[in-house]
C-alpha cells in the first residue's frame, strides 16, 4: 500500500466534488476516480491507446458508464499516484491575479517613499485595470520533466533556502489548439487540475547581469518543482471562472482567493497562448498564483513542511517537503 500523507478535511481542504475524475498510477495506467475509489482502465475501456490520445477527443460519456459500474474498484490510497497528465509542453502565466499584483506594485511604490499606501494602491489598481483592458497575458515556459505526482515528496535543493509555493489552477488542453479565438477556447479544453508552481526566489533575477532580467529556468525547473494533481477533472464538470483556491502550510492558511480575481480569464489565456505555438493534447497551461506566497509572509519552505493545496471541486493535493541532504 502506498504511504501517503493525507490532507485533513479542514475548511481549507476541498474534497473532489464531481461525478468522476481521471488519475494515473505510477505504472502509467489511467484510472477513473469517484469518491475515494479508483478503477484502472484498459485501453478498450478508455477508448484510446494513451491518455493524451483520449484527451484529443474525450468521450466523457464512455467514462461515465465505467464510473457507474460496480466492479474492480479499490481505495485510492491503495495505489501510488503519478501526475494525472503527460504534457509535452508546460506554459505558465505570470502576474495574473489582480489583487496579488496590486499588492506587489503598491508595496514597491510605498517603499520608494513617493506615495502613501493609499495612493500607491490606487495607482496600482488603475495600472492593472488598464493592463486588463489594453494589455496581454505574460507567459513563460516550464519543463515537463518537473511535473510529478503528489505522492512524490518535494525535495528542496540545497543550493538555496528560498524555495516558495505558488498554488495554481491549471488548464489541460484537449483538441490541438493553434491560433484560435477566446470564443473557441472552451472546445479545446479537456479539463483542469491543481499545480503547485515551486519557485526559488533568490534565483529569479540574474545577479551577474541584471539587464538580462529573469531566469525562470534556474528558479522554477528543479526536479519535482511542479507537483500536479492528484486528479484531472473533466471540463464539463467545472466552471473555472469562480473557484476557491487555498493553500495551507502546516495547517495555517497562506493563500486564499478565487479565480474570479484572474486578470485575464481562461479563454483569453488559452487563445493568446495558442497564437505562438500549437498546444497539444495533455499540455498544461498554468493560470497564475494568488497572493500569499512565502515572500509575502517572510517564510520559505523547510524540511518536513506539509502543504495542502485545494481548489474548489477539484479536491486537494498534499505535498511533503524534504531537504536534499535527507534523500
Amino acid at each position: 500500500m502506498a504511504e501517503r500523507l493525507e490532507a485533513a478535511m479542514t475548511p481549507e481542504a476541498w474534497t473532489l466534488d464531481v461525478p468522476f475524475a481521471l488519475a494515473r498510477v505510477d505504472d502509467g495506467r489511467t484510472g477513473v476516480v469517484r469518491n475515494d475509489e479508483i478503477r484502472l482502465l484498459s485501453d478498450d475501456e478508455l477508448g484510446a491507446k494513451s491518455l493524451n490520445a483520449f484527451l484529443a477527443a474525450p468521450d466523457w460519456g464512455r467514462l461515465e458508464a465505467v464510473a457507474e459500474s460496480a466492479d474492480a474498484w479499490r481505495p485510492v490510497d491503495s495505489v501510488r499516484l503519478a501526475a494525472p497528465v503527460e504534457p509535452r509542453q508546460v506554459l505558465q502565466t505570470g502576474a495574473n491575479y489582480r489583487e496579488h499584483v496590486i499588492e506587489l506594485v503598491a508595496a514597491g511604490l510605498t517603499q520608494d517613499g513617493d506615495r502613501s499606501p493609499e495612493e500607491a494602491r490606487a495607482f496600482a489598481a488603475d495600472l492593472m485595470d488598464r493592463r486588463k483592458a489594453e494589455g496581454e497575458p505574460y507567459f513563460f515556459i516550464g519543463l515537463p520533466a518537473c511535473v510529478v505526482g503528489v505522492d512524490e515528496a518535494l525535495t528542496l535543493p540545497s543550493y538555496s533556502e528560498q524555495h516558495d509555493w505558488e498554488l495554481e489552477l491549471a488548464v489541460v488542453i484537449g483538441r490541438e489548439t493553434y491560433r484560435i479565438s477566446a470564443a473557441e477556447a472552451e472546445a479545446h479544453i479537456a479539463g483542469y487540475t491543481i499545480v503547485n508552481d515551486i519557485t526559488t526566489r533568490d534565483l529569479v533575477f540574474r545577479k551577474d547581469m541584471k539587464e538580462i532580467g529573469t531566469d525562470w529556468y534556474r528558479s522554477k525547473n528543479a526536479p519535482g518543482f511542479l507537483p500536479t494533481g492528484p486528479y484531472l477533472v473533466p471540463a464539463p464538470f467545472v466552471d473555472p471562472g469562480d473557484l476557491g483556491i487555498r493553500l495551507s502550510l502546516n495547517g495555517t492558511v497562506m493563500q486564499d482567493s478565487r479565480t474570479s480575481d484572474l486578470l485575464f480569464d481562461i479563454p483569453t489565456l488559452v487563445a493568446q497562448a495558442s497564437q505562438t505555438m500549437p498546444l497539444r493534447p495533455g499540455d498544461l497551461l498554468l493560470t497564475g498564483s494568488p497572493a500569499g506566497n512565502g515572500m509575502h509572509w517572510g517564510r520559505m519552505l523547510q524540511d518536513d513542511d506539509v502543504m495542502v493545496g485545494s481548489i474548489e471541486r477539484l479536491g486537494s493535493q498534499t505535498v511533503r517537503c524534504t531537504t536534499e541532504e535527507d534523500t
